[in-house]
């Protein structure tokens, strides 16, 4: 099987994977927010196919749930999300890329990734409430993006780099 098909099948289960995994949060949209399910397979997306599979899936599995499933809400919630999750996704693929593929740079390139994304969403948000003529103001981002989310970014912190570790072991990366 050449490499691209592999990186297609790859991203096609992380799609997948992001479309299924929210329903372990019971359709309880406070507990979906707080842990963020979505978010764990388009990270490792980005890390496994690199950026351009990672932006893809990150930009379409937001999109694609809201239609299929309503939620989240398809706009303001799943059109942001659309930018967070294409951020985390080409960010992580680009960061694992270039740095040393060691375990402490799985974590710098999470992390950056983690920051670059919300900031992205809170960007959206921002100018998707000006646009309803409404406003998106600073106490509403470090909410959405770090306080509310505090439970989220620690799944992802121990999570992520764990599976990627093992999948790196079983030679399984892609991103390479």
């Amino acid at each position: 099987m050449s490499r691209n098909t592999k990186k297609l099948c790859y991203a096609a289960v992380c799609l997948a994977l992001a479309m299924v995994l929210p329903f372990l949060t019971g359709q309880i949209p406070q507990i979906g927010q707080a842990l963020s399910p979505m978010h764990i397979p388009v990270f490792l997306c980005g890390f496994l196919c690199g950026w351009p599979w990672g932006l893809a899936v990150g930009f379409i599995a937001p999109l694609m749930r809201s239609v299929l499933f309503g939620m989240p809400a398809i706009f303001p919630g799943a059109c942001a999300m659309a930018f967070e999750l294409a951020t985390y996704g080409a960010v992580s693929g680009i960061l694992y890329k270039v740095l040393p593929k060691k375990i402490l740079y799985i974590y710098v390139t999470l992390i950056i990734g983690m920051l670059c994304g919300r900031i992205v969403w809170g960007i959206a948000r921002y100018v998707f409430a000006g646009l309803q003529g409404s406003s998106f103001p600073m106490s509403a981002f470090v909410a959405g993006a770090f306080t509310n989310a505090i439970p989220g970014i620690i799944l992802h912190i121990v999570l992520i780099p764990l599976i990627v570790i093992a999948l790196q072991r079983a030679k399984l990366v892609l991103n390479e």
